[in-house]
């Protein structure tokens, strides 16, 4: 990854109170997630296939920390109550859909449980995001989330959407839409509450 775009994206989430680091592998990363996290605290997981590629779920629960992966239920009831405790675990991890290279991250979900976490609750929230999600302004990032993320997690999820067929959003009214919540993250009011980091691998959508 190129040095000086490393500095812009660092230069302008730090101007938002929001800190970035740079890992060239997953593992990298993997590994400094089990270093930061005490091992008393509990972890609210998002929805993610990056976060599935990193198995990180059961290396947190095996290491001793209480881990809210409502991916890990077995019926929707638990998945409800695990998705609302996540919102008071003491730290939260999730992908993203999009980051801009001025400062934004940009993420549209279904029931709005991941956003509302990466918004408020946590104590701590670490973002884990592949180099293919990053774009140059928020305009680009809208663009991705809409076309290209929706799209491929509604076919993950099952769902049936226009997208799905068109490649592109046409703000449909179905029952089928997976694009409830769209969120744009600005910045933190509580520096360093939120922590970014960038992967030098293509990862999820």
């Amino acid at each position: 990854m190129d040095k000086s775009m490393e500095f812009e994206i660092i230069r302008n989430f730090k101007s938002r109170n929001i800190e970035v680091a740079f890992f060239e592998t997953l593992e990298e990363a993997k590994d400094r997630i089990i270093d930061i996290i005490p091992i008393d605290c509990s972890v609210g997981i998002g929805n993610s296939k990056t976060l599935k590629e990193m198995n990180i779920s059961k290396l947190l629960s095996e290491r001793g920390n209480i881990v809210l992966d409502k991916t890990l239920t077995e019926s929707k009831a638990e998945s409800e109550l695990i998705k609302k405790k996540s919102l008071l675990s003491d730290w939260y991890i999730t992908g993203t859909n999009a980051i801009s290279k001025e400062g934004h991250v940009v993420n549209i979900d279904h029931s709005g449980n991941r956003v509302a976490a990466m918004i408020y609750g946590p104590d701590k929230v670490i973002i884990v995001v592949g180099k293919n999600k990053i774009c140059d302004t928020l305009d680009e990032a809208m663009q991705r989330v809409r076309n290209i993320s929706v799209p491929l997690n509604a076919k993950r999820a099952g769902y049936n959407p226009p997208c799905l067929k068109l490649n592109k959003c046409v703000d449909c009214k179905t029952d089928e839409r997976v694009c409830y919540n769209l969120v744009i993250i600005e910045g933190q009011f509580i520096k360093d509450r939120m922590k970014l980091f960038i992967i030098n691998e293509e990862l999820g959508f």
